[in-house]
């Protein structure tokens, strides 16, 4: 019949961020109907009080009682409304105190509202109804009987929605935790890759420094620059399509075949219907990387890379090979644990974007070459609805 109106306190966040992920069957158009505890409970306190007085006035009507009944009804009203008014400032401070005290005074305070409205009740019908009734014995007991049934109901309803409204609060308070904990590891993970790549980067600029080709460690600081800033301008836990994360790993080729020219052959082989499909930021640039140093680097021939994607129903599936050595079964190990992020790296950021709603596997032959698989659901930029 009523709720509080400010039993619980909730995080001072934005009121379209309180109860956004979580599920609330109460709704006033697109705002939660809970959202605002003090609206609430004024609209539940009268409309469940006016229910009462009318359902009391149509009892009597039935029974053609009429006339002074009406104002006996109105009292009785008035008198509950403002009556729960004052157990509801009472159970603002209960809900917070240890069961035991929650209980022993809802009890109390249940046992003395209901003997107090049974007193008005008994004293308006003698004084309004029939004088000839007196306000005691079983014509009192009777009355105190469903006025405490009444009372008894009015603090359990009031209890349930204030519980709920608190269950939904820590609910929202979980999940956005749970986002801010996600968001941090992404973070983390997207981080791990920069310092890496600027170490190889800078050495091969610092070697041709010192070999005296400033030409091309000009163009390489320039291409390196360009990098970066995409790097900057996109967030570390954001996702980009397909066709910016190639372009992207392009912009990274070009820096490294600076240092192996024509030993390192790129090859891309993008389906157009996946060029808008989202995935996370510089996700396959490890994988790039690992194939140089594994597959071009040790090759006096160099090798070529491969990275192609494709639509297969609702999935995107990605494919990174080289022509590598194909080294033996250690060749994952060594490629994951030599740079402290590489492949497990990968593994994690899937695993914190996609859940167990992905799949990542590589491949390495004895006769050669190394392949890593990704399958990842097909998912573009949607406009978050307002």
């Amino acid at each position: 019949m009523a709720t509080t109106n400010s039993a619980v306190s909730i995080a001072d966040t934005p009121p379209s961020g309180r109860r956004k992920r979580g599920w609330n069957p109460f709704r006033v158009g697109n705002k939660p109907f809970f959202e605002d505890k003090n609206r609430a409970f004024w609209i539940l306190q009268s409309v469940g009080w006016g229910g009462y007085f009318f359902l009391r006035t149509l009892s009597n009507i039935a029974n053609e009682k009429i006339g002074s009944y009406v104002i006996h009804n109105a009292l009785l009203t008035a008198a509950g409304y403002s009556i729960t008014l004052l157990m509801a400032s009472a159970y603002r401070r209960l809900i917070k105190m240890r069961p035991l005290y929650t209980w022993v005074g809802t009890i109390v305070i249940v046992a003395v509202a209901a003997a107090i409205f049974s007193a008005i009740e008994t004293w308006s019908i003698a004084t309004f109804v029939d004088p000839r009734v007196r306000p005691e014995g079983l014509r009192f007991f009777g009355a105190i009987l469903f006025t405490l049934s009444l009372l008894i109901a009015w603090s359990a309803l009031y209890y349930s929605i204030n519980f709920f409204i608190l269950l939904e609060e820590q609910s929202d308070r979980l999940l956005r935790l749970e986002s801010q904990a996600s968001n941090a590891q992404l973070a983390m993970l997207r981080y791990q890759l920069n310092p890496h790549f600027l170490f190889n980067t800078l050495n091969s600029i610092s070697t041709l420094v010192l070999l005296k080709q400033t030409d091309r460690a000009n163009a390489m600081l320039s291409r390196l620059s360009s990098f970066l800033r995409y790097t900057l301008v996109n967030e570390s836990t954001g996702t980009v399509t397909l066709a910016q994360e190639v372009e992207t790993l392009k912009l990274y080729l070009e820096i490294e075949k600076m240092r192996f020219e024509e030993r390192l052959r790129p090859h891309f082989d993008i389906d157009r219907k996946v060029a808008d499909a989202q995935l996370p930021s510089l996700l396959l640039q490890p994988l790039i990387e690992n194939a140089i140093k594994y597959a071009v680097t040790p090759q006096e021939g160099g090798a070529d890379i491969a990275v192609e994607a494709r639509l297969q129903g609702d999935r995107v599936i990605i494919t990174v090979s080289d022509t590598g050595p194909g080294a033996d079964a250690l060749y994952n190990v060594r490629a994951a644990q030599s740079t402290g992020v590489g492949l497990a790296n990968i593994r994690d950021r899937l695993a914190q974007a996609y859940g167990d709603n992905h799949r990542f596997e590589t491949q390495s032959d004895i006769t050669g070459g190394f392949r890593v698989f990704i399958d990842i659901p097909y998912q573009i930029e949607t406009e978050d609805p307002k």
